[in-house]
């Protein structure tokens, strides 16, 4: 991975190399940054300039020495979507900047203290088995949009445009090679649109009537919403940063072995968690899905080798722009349920999959029964959908409660592993015994 770059975190592409190289990123992250606002029931044109708006943030924050992409995160939205349930958009909103609140915290802490405490609070053994219960407690969401109509009822013909989407996404993913096999969202999408196109399952008005710039419904807080701050959204949004933090420190580790720099010590973990908070807290004051750095764009870097923070900056001036233009923000809006169904079936199990594979890389021994209660216990509550109300006005429940639960287990029960002093250097080790 550690081959020599094409353009190094520093350099400046040319101006054609600079449009090429930002649309390759702008692709990468577009599927899966759409889907989540039009999963949520929010606003795919803000969700594309709160990810560019991140992104510089994160950017600038980091020093202009770490090129990740933020897009919109999986992990929110069950917490979302019970956030709006409860309380309308303007809850969620205030619940995702909280989060993100946490996150700046949790950077303070570790500027001070160091990051060790964070690893032992959130090993791999109580982090994959939460990422499994984020994929799989959405599991009923992804079948449900797949198979009914907007009626509610089965559609053979809507299942059968999820099964076509669903089978693009596979193949792209597995069988092609390249920056294709990059964007198996993206290229599930077009697919999918265009045979339900074929179905007559797809309504263009609006896309015909929409200007070509647009601008956007902003949900600003004391303005579209008041601000009230519950236990209830407290609860219920901000313990999802536990995952997400232990997702952004897994992403430094990858994205440090690709570009051949530790990032987790220069310029350091707490500015880049730093950028992922205020990211958030900056989408969360617009009416924007809460945000992360992307995987996929971390892939786009590893094929290219071209590691500069300019073409991940000119990613993000491009989504902003995007998120103005009206045609294009009525295009998303018309795809069809089924189609965003299709390709959430492979995405949903994909999140789950990645819980079991965080436990298989960090090889979690099961004969151990510490570990085996550990994640029975999450799993068990968090897709069960547990519930803890302490008062009428206070509750605890599912993947909050799991990750809480998972957490304590941890700190209590006894033969706790030492965490590592340098995770860098560690996680570089493993890789080598693997290929050893």
């Amino acid at each position: 991975m550690m081959n020599k770059p094409v353009l190094d975190i520093q350099d400046r592409p040319s101006a054609m190399q600079w449009l090429t190289l930002s649309l390759q990123h702008l692709f990468a992250m577009f599927g899966a940054t759409i889907l989540v606002p039009y999963l949520v029931g929010l606003s795919p044109s803000i969700a594309l300039i709160t990810s560019g708006l991140g992104t510089l943030a994160f950017l600038i924050i980091t020093k202009w020495q770490v090129p990740a992409y933020l897009g919109s995160s999986f992990a929110f939205i069950a917490p979302i979507i019970a956030a709006k349930t409860a309380g309308g958009a303007g809850e969620a909103m205030i619940g995702s900047f909280l989060a993100g609140l946490v996150y700046g915290i949790v950077a303070l802490i570790i500027k001070k203290a160091g990051y060790r405490w964070i690893m032992k609070l959130l090993p791999p053994i109580v982090v994959g088995p939460v990422i499994i219960v984020i994929g799989l407690g959405l599991a009923n969401t992804a079948v449900g949009m797949a198979m009914n109509n907007p009626d509610g009822k089965y559609s053979f013909t809507y299942f059968s445009v999820a099964l076509v989407t669903l089978a693009a996404t596979i193949v792209c993913s597995v069988f092609l090679r390249g920056m294709l096999s990059l964007v198996p969202v993206l290229v599930g999408i077009i697919v999918g649109y265009i045979y339900a196109l074929i179905v007559g399952v797809v309504d263009l008005a609006k896309v015909a009537q929409a200007k070509w710039f647009e601008m956007p419904d902003f949900l600003l807080p004391f303005i579209d919403y008041p601000v009230h701050i519950t236990w209830d959204i407290v609860m219920l949004m901000v313990p999802v940063a536990v995952v997400t933090l232990s997702e952004h420190i897994g992403h430094q580790l990858v994205l440090s072995k690709v570009v051949g720099r530790d990032l987790i010590q220069k310029p350091g973990l707490h500015r880049s968690i730093l950028g992922d908070g205020t990211a958030t807290m900056i989408s969360a004051l617009l009416g924007g899905p809460p945000k992360t750095t992307y995987g996929e764009n971390i892939g786009v870097l590893a094929i290219t080798r071209v590691y500069s923070v300019y073409v991940l900056a000119g990613a993000a001036v491009i989504a902003i722009i995007f998120g103005f233009v009206g045609k294009v923000t009525a295009l998303i809006s018309s795809i069809p349920t089924p189609v965003m169904g299709g390709v959430s079936i492979l995405l949903f199990g994909i999140i789950a999959s990645s819980g079991l594979r965080m436990l298989v890389d960090s090889r979690i021994d099961f004969g151990d029964k510490r570990n085996l209660v550990i994640s029975s216990v999450i799993l068990v509550i968090g897709i069960g959908g547990a519930v803890l109300k302490i008062t009428d006005g206070f509750q605890i429940q599912g993947m909050a409660l799991a990750a809480i639960c998972g957490v304590i287990l941890n700190l209590i029960l006894p033969g706790r592993p030492e965490a590592q002093e340098n995770m860098f250097e560690v996680e570089t080790e493993k890789n080598n015994d693997h290929v050893a």
